[in-house]
């Protein structure tokens, strides 16, 4: 069991040589315990909910997934953990993703040491990390994208019920909110979810999300039935 008061944190990182060095970087501090650690997705996904750390570490870029969607996944799970994503890149759209997935903080690998446990502590205390530079030039690129106009074609092709998924997107919820304000089971929502990013010709919920900030939706059941 992790000592009374402190900070447990849990590392997903495929490089092993990467998530030693921090986990001991981590672990000679008082105040913080590494309570678990993965390398892929996987591994990730069914040992944090065991765990339950403070705080989940989290590489973005893995062999068998994205970091991204563990936040996702864990934080419909169990909103108490916080994550604070670890990446080479500084990559706008995964600072996009990370902020959509409900991320706390999203840092460099070449952050320095002391920086990490200030990082970590910080999104312990419950405070937002997401440099507001990088935040800013997501948010004005999504601003700049041009709006499409308000007849969109592909908002007609939807049903009542899409549209309204939709707008619920829009707002940040995971799937399984979304099926906790519909009283719908979460499986029918990923369904419905599946259906109308395939109506708009997108891969991923980021960009329905995106699409919603851009048209300026105006509120749910604008679609066929």
């Amino acid at each position: 069991m992790p000592e009374e008061g402190k900070i447990t944190v849990f590392l997903l990182d495929d490089h092993e040589v990467v998530r030693r060095g921090v986990h001991e970087l981590l672990s000679v501090e008082d105040d913080i315990e590494v309570v678990g650690e993965a390398g892929t997705a996987e591994e990730a996904l069914a040992r944090i909910p065991a765990t339950r750390p403070d705080v989940a570490v989290l590489d973005v870029r893995l062999p068998d997934g994205s970091g991204v969607e563990v936040c996702r996944e864990i934080r419909s799970r169990d909103a108490s953990v916080k994550c604070l994503m670890l990446t080479s890149f500084a990559d706008d759209e995964a600072l996009f993703d990370a902020i959509m997935a409900g991320a706390s903080g999203y840092v460099l690998k070449a952050i320095r040491g002391h920086e990490l446990l200030t990082a970590v502590r910080d999104v312990a205390a419950g405070k937002s990390l997401l440099d507001p530079v990088a935040t800013a030039r997501v948010l004005e690129r999504l601003r700049d994208g041009g709006n499409p106009p308000r007849g969109d074609e592909r908002l007609a092709n939807l049903t009542k019920q899409e549209r309204r998924i939709l707008d619920l997107i829009g707002e940040g919820l995971t799937n399984r909110e979304i099926g906790e304000r519909l009283h719908l089971a979460e499986k029918t929502i990923k369904n419905y979810v599946s259906g109308l990013l395939s109506k708009l010709g997108m891969q991923r919920r980021a960009q329905a999300a995106a699409y919603v900030a851009r048209m300026g939706v105006e509120g749910p059941g604008r679609g066929r039935e």
